[in-house]
């Protein structure tokens, strides 16, 4: 090793070291002036994860490493500027088909299967230069919003800001590394929570976008009336433009179609100090108001209102959507399509390729978390009702009312947006599923299929992170990620985790 190579690669070191949580223009800017190096920088973060991943606090948040990672760092170094996302280290949840890598749904019934093509978001960021460190775990089968249990990865995937309490699910792997600084960013799902559940939990920044905008295409289904897949990151920053990466239309997901001609703002724009400045903000009781939301969240969400209120914006409380509650439901019709008739279509389309190829087939297998086998019965044992069944014209319906409220709110109380509390509780400790949740994210963006963004509000019980959902009509990312950003920097919440320190 030449005297110059020696002197970037401790440079580098001390760079990573001193500052845990670069974020992606930092750590381009550190490269461009020939202070990082990228091998520098995933050897970085390859020793958090073996001091802190399965050692010391044990996050257990890593399913597996890329062994290539270093020598793709080596490649990346050598070729120069590769995209915006050039040498970002990116961790990936197990749902994901990842080339190279196994792609499990956190389940042991698909232990060891390789995916011959990305999914469509991992081949976004592959092309925009983003090096995928390793594959993170999940709620198995994306089941469980409150906890990170599988079967693939034994025991639970722990909270870095007290090791004792959950990460929520099913994204609590990929949230778990990102805010124990294991990778700089990462790609998470949410059918009714799963990227905005985690993020709160543990002081990140989760988009779950409007249905359409972002593919599915690759990942494990859990309900494509609602998944979506979508960015985790420290940062309103870097979230959006790991988000800027991923969106677009993808004739391998139908959905996406309604996304054809519809230009893509560019999201950069939106990152504006004084973007609170006019801006209407209603609060959304609905989403939130029940007797058993811990008063030090309510109080945190208070103090939330007070500095967008102190940050120019008008805040509108309360902002009901009327007649929310009183919108049918015909349950008696069944579920629409869902677990089992999305996942048998999933395997059906890789024929050989997978070890298992229908629900029936992994239930008779045994090899899943116990405690997921009675959903996974009761899903057998339903009707399968396809898309022209009465179920999913009843599922329809609820949806186009459900959508039409909260437009006809916002329209009457001229909102750019409405706000809650992601969870009314803090995390649970680990093995507790008596005392209240308050997961409010399953309703209204799964519901409509609208945009919602969750950013840090800061800490009840000491340490235990908080956050503030902001969530608008299809299509308004940029004014959602604009708002969330001058919150953001008009704040400042975020804190690493003290069970993950810097290494030494």
């Amino acid at each position: 090793m030449t005297l110059r190579a020696l002197s970037l690669l401790l440079a580098a070191a001390a760079v990573c070291c001193a500052q845990e949580e670069l974020t992606i223009s930092q750590i381009h800017a550190a490269m461009q002036s020939g202070k990082l190096t990228c091998q520098a920088l995933v050897g970085q973060y390859l020793k958090r994860i073996d001091a802190y991943d399965k050692n010391g606090p044990a996050i257990n948040s890593i399913i597996v490493i890329n062994p290539n990672a270093m020598d793709e760092a080596a490649a990346l170094d050598k070729r120069g500027f590769s995209g915006p996302l050039h040498c970002i280290p990116m961790v990936v949840k197990d749902n994901f088909e990842t080339v190279g890598l196994q792609s499990a749904d956190g389940a042991l019934a698909f232990a060891g299967y390789k995916a011959s093509k990305d999914a469509f978001e991992v081949r976004k960021i592959r092309a925009a230069g983003a090096i995928i460190l390793a594959k993170t775990n999940m709620a198995e089968w994306a089941f469980s919003p409150y906890e990170t249990v599988s079967s693939i990865l034994p025991g639970y995937t722990r909270n870095p800001y007290d090791t004792s309490r959950v990460t929520a699910g099913s994204s609590g792997g990929t949230a778990a590394a990102i805010a124990a600084n294991f990778a700089t960013v990462g790609l998470g799902t949410d059918t009714g929570n799963s990227i905005r559940g985690p993020s709160s939990h543990q002081a990140l920044v989760g988009i779950r976008s409007t249905m359409g905008l972002t593919s599915r295409a690759g990942i494990f289904p859990l309900s494509l009336l609602a998944d979506i897949a979508g960015p985790i990151a420290r940062t309103v920053e870097d979230a959006a433009t790991v988000f800027q990466v991923v969106v677009g239309e993808d004739p391998d997901d139908p959905a996406t179609a309604a996304a054809h001609g519809r230009p893509i703002p560019n999201y950069a724009d939106s990152l504006k100090l004084d973007g609170l400045k006019g801006a209407v903000i209603g609060v959304l009781h609905e989403a939130y108001d029940r007797e058993s939301a811990d008063p030090e969240v309510i109080k945190v969400f208070q103090q939330a209102i007070a500095d967008l209120r102190r940050s120019g914006a008008t805040v509108v409380d309360p902002a009901p959507v009327e007649g929310y509650a009183t919108i049918p439901r015909n349950r008696e019709a069944g579920p629409c399509m869902g677990f089992k008739y999305d996942l048998n279509a999933f395997l059906a389309a890789r024929g050989t390729a997978v070890p298992m190829h229908s629900l029936a087939e992994i239930i008779k297998s045994g090899k899943f978390h116990p405690t997921v086998q009675r959903r996974l019965e009761k899903a057998e044992e339903g009707p399968l009702n396809g898309p022209d069944s009465p179920a999913c014209a009843a599922d329809s319906e609820y949806r186009a009312k459900l959508r039409a409220a909260v437009n006809t709110a916002m329209d009457k109380l001229k909102l750019d947006a409405f706000i809650y509390p992601t969870w009314s509780n803090a995390p649970r400790l680990i093995g507790d599923l008596n005392t209240p949740a308050g997961d409010n994210s399953q309703v209204f963006s799964p519901g409509t299929g609208f945009p919602a963004i969750t950013v840090p509000t800061g800490y009840t019980h000491g340490q235990l992170p908080a956050g503030i959902t902001i969530y608008g009509r299809a299509w308004s990312e940029a004014t959602l990620i604009r708002l969330a950003y001058a919150y953001e920097q008009a704040t400042h919440h975020r804190h690493s985790p003290a069970s993950v320190p810097p290494l030494r």
